[in-house]
């Protein structure tokens, strides 16, 4: 059997109804920002592999990091014990945080990481003997796909079998330039019955969302008001982190910061599996305590494998070459070349930029909605024209990894301008 038609017998693939579903894209090798078929055709990452991939595909730097780490410890338990690259990797990561968080905790994916800061938000409040049970979310969030992720996103869509299993949460509204006062008042309302232990957000873009843009100032207030009624900020940077927003940590475009932080994606380059949740000292302090049933009792077979660890790491060294800013500067400016090129189209709404990420919505009169019958039209125009790029629905974005070049982004941007003149005609 070829292997696609072994795929086809044996494997399960994500956000895939296989009824329907046409053969998969055979990938056989992957370099820089170019993806190789069993065929030999090339195809621009567009997205960055799911936003993971930052420095491009197979980098030299971090190849032998894997290699020098699988040569010193591959894996080992991290109860009761620890290693160099853990430990490097945390001390490095406070670093480049706000002041207030200082203590980090590792799993192994960007849902888990998000699970971990909410247990430690609720565990916080219940070590001090003043439970706090409630969550507020933002509508149209998505956090990922283990349960206590799934229950703080956007309620249906994807999640509508397993809702009755959901804890309840109240959503504040998605900010827009209109809303904002009202969302305002609607978060003092909420916090300051100070039965809520956590706001937990996705600062500045939402990105399964549609890639949804809003204010740092507004991020702003509501962290403030939060923190007026002692309560506790999650923001999720699996997908903003490490770069995407123009700086290295969304946060850092905030004067208010919040209390625990989630990181996966771009935190290894998009080359290892490895969340991590960094919260304050007065987090961690709450978990101290004679009695063990105090401690955070939670884990992972893989926490901080050493490898992953090492690829971190080896990501950092990345982000502190010169290179790498330039790149990222010039990946901002090129997009905001493109949103001018947008504006002529008669089709387009809503052009939208955050950092690397820009983002519009196609107008196809049925509203904007993830099923939209754009997307595979879309979809299959850019396999055709050699760019690999997976709308969100309706709304179109581009967010490559930061070491492309000025002609392959612009392979890119011809590619999506040609799509929509063809389904403007």
């Amino acid at each position: 059997m070829s292997l696609i038609e072994r795929d086809k017998e044996f494997v399960w693939h994500p956000f895939t109804q296989h009824k329907t579903a046409g053969d998969h894209l055979e990938i056989v090798k992957a370099s820089g920002v170019t993806l190789f078929d069993a065929e030999g055709k090339e195809y621009i990452d567009a997205n960055s592999s799911w936003w993971v991939n930052v420095h491009g595909h197979a980098h030299p730097h971090i190849g032998k990091a894997i290699s020098d780490q699988f040569n010193a410890i591959d894996h080992v338990v991290f109860a009761g014990v620890t290693h160099p690259k853990a430990v490097e990797l945390a001390e490095r990561i406070v670093g480049k945080c706000p002041e207030n968080l200082k203590k980090v905790f590792f799993s192994d994916n960007g849902s888990t990481a998000i699970e971990v800061g909410l247990k430690m938000a609720f565990q916080y409040f219940h070590n001090l003997e003043k439970p706090r049970r409630k969550v507020v979310a933002l509508n149209g969030a998505y956090h990922g796909d283990t349960f206590g992720a799934m229950s703080v996103g956007q309620r249906g869509y994807f999640n509508a079998p397993f809702e009755p299993f959901f804890f309840d949460v109240d959503y504040l509204e998605f900010p827009t330039a209109d809303n904002q006062e009202a969302i305002l008042a609607k978060a003092r309302e909420l916090f300051a019955t100070q039965e809520v232990a956590v706001l937990i957000l996705e600062p500045l873009v939402q990105g399964a969302a549609g890639m949804r843009m809003y204010s740092p100032e507004m991020l702003d207030q509501l962290t403030a008001i939060v923190h007026q009624y002692g309560s506790l900020v999650i923001f999720d940077e699996v997908m903003t982190g490490f770069g995407r927003t123009g700086k290295l940590f969304s946060m850092d475009h905030c004067q208010n910061k919040p209390d625990i932080v989630a990181f996966s994606k771009g935190l290894t380059a998009g080359v290892m599996a490895l969340g991590l949740t960094v919260a304050s000292q007065e987090i961690f302090d709450a978990f101290l305590s004679e009695e063990k049933t105090k401690a955070f009792l939670h884990g992972h077979s893989f926490t901080a494998n050493p490898i992953a660890c090492a690829v971190a790491c080896a990501n950092l060294d990345l982000f502190e070459e010169p290179a790498t800013i330039e790149n990222m500067e010039a990946l901002v400016n090129w997009g905001t070349e493109f949103k001018k090129e947008l504006a002529s189209l008669k089709n387009v709404r809503n052009t939208r930029q955050t950092g690397t990420i820009v983002a519009f919505d196609i107008d196809t009169g049925e509203g904007d909605t993830y099923f939209s019958d754009i997307r595979e039209r879309a979809y299959s125009y850019f396999l055709e024209n050699g760019v690999l790029l997976r709308p969100l629905g309706n709304t179109l974005f581009v967010n490559p990894p930061y070491s492309i070049s000025r002609a392959e982004y612009s392979k890119i941007t011809d590619a999506i301008l040609g799509f929509l003149r063809s389904v403007e005609a």
